[in-house]
């Protein structure tokens, strides 16, 4: 059973969420918040496996809400769930250490599907939050002594990437699961979950969401 909290500050929304969730017979509810403060609180509480956040919230907002509940909570993994998908809302998720970010428009279905993934240990963007993320990545360049010896080492570990292992990783930028790299790719299940292993291994990465951003940035997508 997966134990989700829903973090919003709009109550009808709140309700709304767990309605859907709650369809699954592989999700329980185990509570609703109204902001970050409330979300922390609510998972000292209740010790959920993913919290579904929405970022503009008063007092205190998503970013603080992810701050906190990653410092002292490092295994809940958290989804932001949000209306908006400028670039600001989503450097602001990811830097706070937000596992995924998808959009409230998208189909309920795929809602419960990106909670899963995520407490599977999945990195889930969503399609227009993906591309905003490449656009942010591709204006950052650097011309500084610095960032030119960070983007060398970056052309060295990119240098060691296979073709299949590139494959890989744009499907993992893009939010696909194991399985949907499998069908794309057509590659068993297995093959999939060991190439990601090895890539983080290999590059010195945690966890799919890093492994995306890394695409991403060294436009590998």
């Amino acid at each position: 059973m997966i134990k989700v909290l829903i973090a919003d500050d709009i109550q009808i929304l709140r309700q709304g969420l767990a309605a859907i969730l709650v369809r699954d017979p592989e999700i329980q509810v185990a509570g609703l918040a109204a902001n970050g403060r409330e979300a922390l609180e609510l998972c000292e509480k209740h010790q959920p496996d993913v919290v579904l956040m929405d970022m503009r919230m008063p007092e205190y907002d998503g970013s603080w809400g992810i701050r906190q509940i990653k410092q002292q909570f490092p295994r809940i993994r958290v989804l932001v769930l949000t209306t908006f998908d400028d670039d600001e809302t989503v450097e602001a998720a990811l830097s706070s250490g937000a596992d995924g970010y998808i959009l409230k428009e998208m189909e309920d279905e795929k809602v419960i599907q990106s909670v899963k993934a995520v407490c599977a240990g999945m990195g889930v963007f969503g399609g227009s939050v993906f591309e905003g993320m490449r656009r942010q990545m591709s204006r950052t360049g650097s011309p500084d002594r610095e960032a030119g010896r960070e983007a060398g080492a970056a052309t060295d570990l990119s240098s060691r990437i296979t073709d299949r292992e590139r494959d890989i990783m744009r499907c993992v930028a893009r939010g696909m699961d194991n399985k949907e790299i499998a069908a794309q790719l057509f590659l068993a299940e297995g093959t999939v979950r060991n190439n990601i292993s090895r890539l983080l291994e290999k590059l010195g990465l945690k966890d799919r969401t890093q492994l995306a951003v890394f695409t991403v940035k060294n436009r590998l997508d």
